[in-house]
């Protein structure tokens, strides 16, 4: 036999039917799904499939979001889940469950020849995709800022995002939402994509993180040239539309692009008292205007305070104060924007400075510094403001907003380099929009996976560690007695956990219903 390479061994194909799986713990997603109603969810919000032939929006919208769990970033990674013989098996036997026997005669019904795949083709689901267009695509316009109407099918979508977060608030209650709102931006080579403010061809969402949960609350996918903060406040709405019964206090933090009056009195309103959530508190990065940084100018040396960042384990509960070089002080300023008004609302500011200590680039030092610089006794300062409605203590405050960059930054990262929101498979918007909204359903569902099902160190595992010590488990699927055994390649720690697991599924699936 001629030598394949160096060492001493053989690639061969298996003839046999194995019924081997390197996805054992993947199962674990599926039980969830399972337990959140999730399938029945997408049976009764969408209905681009219809009762005709081929693949259910179930199996269609499944299947892409195992493969968002299993790594892949396109379509044609599907390949990938259908070539795992053993997961097919389970798949195939597990999307039964629970169905009657008219229910199960109308599915076979709808293959005309003997259904050979376990998971659709790689073109049937970019066909699916392209159907959440609707009849009226939507077509991006050079030079301005346009946010289509949800097509029917996204709407459907939303809702089956609702029942989720329904589910995750009924085992895991929250009174408090602290939303933080964060756009990203996903760079595309697709000529249908418009150009962002940072040059290239790219598509910008704007996403809401409700950091009690450590879940998406809201997403809305947008053109690259579409201002992080344009039409905040109606995305604001929808948000808090969707948010779970139970909830009863709202905080809304966000960076400048949440800069905007209209949105700030919306929060304030008086009339919203009598409205769901009332007050909406919130900390907001300002825009440092020439106006501000007169009036930052204007603080007494002697009300700046030193600003610092408690370090320590986290769960300790002493952490130990640490001195930052920046410091922060209350400033009396009122914006041009409201001040024509003795009826207009009245916001907290506070300021933070930072000395600059590297010298300005030959041949630069001639040019007039920016308004973000304060230049005070012989010393320049970069400048940043807050603005809040909080009566917390200045620095609580600050640290308070800073979070929003630690979570739902991280999850921007996640939903772009983890899951398959990085690379958007179509030149069609709405189906870009699906493709989104489906990662996010991924995401969300994995989150509520660590949290109400795995628990302890989990919690905090990035994909990375999920997929090496969960999802990629080996296992044979046999059949005996018409029960389904997943023999796993060694038992231990790992059987243990996953019967753990599977054992707090069933407290949930036995939990009393509303």
């Amino acid at each position: 036999m001629m030598a394949q390479g160096i060492l001493g061994f053989q690639y061969e194909v298996e003839q046999r039917s194995s019924g081997l799986t390197v996805f054992g713990g993947l199962l674990l997603y599926l039980e969830l799904a399972q337990v959140a109603n999730l399938f029945d969810s997408l049976d009764r919000h969408l209905d681009l499939c219809g009762s005709g032939q081929g693949w259910s929006d179930r199996q269609m919208v499944t299947s892409l979001i195992l493969l968002n769990l299993v790594g892949g970033e396109c379509v044609e990674d599907l390949h990938r889940l259908e070539q795992d013989e053993g997961f097919g098996r389970l798949l195939r036997r597990l999307e039964l469950h629970g169905m009657k026997r008219r229910e199960r005669r109308e599915l076979e019904r709808r293959w005309r020849r003997e259904r050979r795949r376990s998971v659709p083709s790689p073109s049937a689901a970019f066909r699916y995709l392209s159907r959440f267009a609707g009849e009226t695509p939507h077509c991006s316009v050079r030079g301005r800022a346009v946010i289509p109407e949800l097509t029917r099918p996204l709407q459907g979508l939303v809702r089956v995002h609702q029942d989720f977060l329904a589910f995750v608030q009924k085992h895991s209650p929250q009174s408090v939402a602290t939303l933080d709102m964060d756009a990203t931006l996903i760079e595309t080579a697709k000529k249908s994509a418009q150009f962002c403010y940072q040059h290239h061809r790219a598509y910008q969402p704007l996403n809401v993180w409700w950091a009690e949960q450590g879940l998406v609350a809201f997403t809305e996918f947008r053109d690259g040239n579409v201002p992080a903060g344009h039409e905040q406040l109606r995305v604001l709405k929808e948000t808090l539309a969707v948010l779970p019964a139970g909830v009863e206090k709202v905080y809304l933090r966000s960076d400048s692009a949440g800069y905007q009056h209209e949105l700030m009195r919306y929060c304030m309103a008086e009339e919203r008292q009598s409205e769901r959530f009332g007050k909406i508190d919130f900390a907001i990065s300002a825009d440092v205007t020439a106006e501000f940084r007169q009036a930052v100018g204007e603080v007494p040396e002697e009300a700046w305070h030193r600003l610092y960042r408690q370090e320590g384990q986290e769960g300790q509960e002493e952490k130990r104060l640490v001195a930052t070089d920046q410091e922060w002080a209350e400033v009396c300023f009122v914006p041009n924007a409201i001040g024509h008004s003795l009826n207009g609302p009245s916001y907290r500011y506070l300021a933070i400075r930072e000395p600059l200590r590297q010298r300005a680039l030959p041949g630069l030092e001639e040019e007039p510094p920016g308004p973000e610089v304060l230049e005070q006794h012989g010393d320049r300062y970069k400048i940043f403001g807050v603005v809040t409605t909080l009566d917390w203590a200045g620095e609580k405050v600050i640290w308070w907003l800073r979070e929003r960059c630690g979570k739902s930054e991280e999850a921007h990262a996640v939903m772009k380099e983890d899951l398959a929101g990085g690379k958007l498979p179509s030149g069609s918007f709405e189906a870009n929009a699906a493709w989104w909204w489906i990662m996010v359903l991924s995401l969300n569902l994995n989150a509520a996976l660590k949290r109400l099902v795995l628990g302890g160190q989990w919690v905090n595992k990035r994909m990375k560690a999920l997929r090496l010590n969960l999802i990629f488990l080996p296992a044979r699927v046999l059949e005996h007695a018409r029960q389904l055994r997943v023999r796993l390649s060694s038992a231990g720690e790992m059987l243990e956990q996953l019967l753990a697991a599977r054992g707090r599924l069933l407290e949930l699936a036995r939990a009393a219903p509303d």
